[in-house]
């Protein structure tokens, strides 16, 4: 098979593309967390305590997971929504609806944040009739949560949509057949067959969801203590000079970050299992 695209069996060949890998993973992703973490810990604990401690980060935190909370649930609902539909059936405008679920991974974050801006800010198209309603979404929390929602919105559906594909719908219309209504369906067929390609779309959504930048910073205004999510704290900090503290709370996201991928590698084991044990069950029926 390898011979036949060209690949040799050369060794050295072999040891050059794995060498030029590690290489680039340990530069660009190992050496860069490894200095989040020692700058962190460069002068002990206590330090990285009374930087976490402070009113203003301890407000971006509570922020950052608040966001993730209201987020993570409604996009996984959108994501069951709508793999559920393009999955199990076939409509005019299918194409159109999974290119507009990708949309939010081939715009700009900060793209997308201009277009909340021009939408609800106060010279926006619904700015003026917001303001005199008291309602205020620009440099807001739910600004922030509309700006997250959309950068977030792709991926829990992306996650879960080829594995109902590749298992096909079968059960769900035995079980049909049988009389069991919609929700019956969704909870006892659907779902457990997707559940670890859910979990790890949840996973991925939320540490978008938490690690937001561009998106953020443009209708979130950046005030301190009030709009300030953890990635926006980072920044500010930095440009403060307070350099401890900014390696204190990256040196917190980027362990979150490692624990997602973590479960992401363990959800997605399962999820190729499962993929296989449906795969064989088409290939060679009982």
């Amino acid at each position: 098979m390898r011979a036949e695209f060209g690949i040799g069996e050369s060794a050295g060949l072999r040891a050059v593309l794995v060498g030029v890998a590690l290489v680039v993973v340990v530069v660009m992703l190992v050496l860069p967390l490894l200095v989040v973490f020692s700058e962190a810990l460069v002068h002990g604990m206590g330090p990285l305590i009374e930087a976490l401690d402070d009113p203003d980060t301890l407000a971006s935190i509570r922020l950052t997971l608040m966001v993730a909370a209201v987020t993570v649930p409604l996009n996984t609902l959108f994501g069951l929504a709508a793999s559920w539909c393009l999955v199990q059936f076939s409509f005019p405008g299918r194409a159109l609806l999974v290119a507009l679920i990708e949309l939010p991974f081939a715009i700009s974050p900060v793209v997308a944040g201009l277009i909340f801006v021009l939408l609800f800010g106060t010279r926006g198209w619904l700015g003026p009739f917001l303001s005199a309603e008291g309602i205020k979404i620009i440099f807001a929390t739910p600004g922030i949560i509309l700006a997250t929602l959309f950068v977030t919105l792709p991926f829990v559906a992306r996650q879960i949509m080829p594995l109902m594909a590749a298992l096909g719908a079968q059960e769900e219309e035995a079980a049909l057949t049988l009389g069991a209504r919609f929700h019956h369906i969704l909870l006892h067929v659907t779902l457990p067959k997707i559940r670890w390609a859910l979990l790890t779309g949840v996973l991925l959504c939320n540490a978008r969801a938490m690690g937001e930048f561009g998106a953020v910073a443009v209708v979130s205004g950046r005030i301190e203590g009030l709009t300030n999510t953890m990635p926006l704290q980072i920044d500010s900090l930095y440009n403060d000079y307070k350099i401890a503290a900014s390696f204190a709370v990256a040196s917190l996201l980027a362990g979150m970050a490692c624990l997602t991928l973590l479960l992401r590698r363990v959800l997605e084991w399962q999820n190729q299992r499962l993929v296989a044990r449906g795969m064989r069950a088409v290939l060679v029926p009982p």
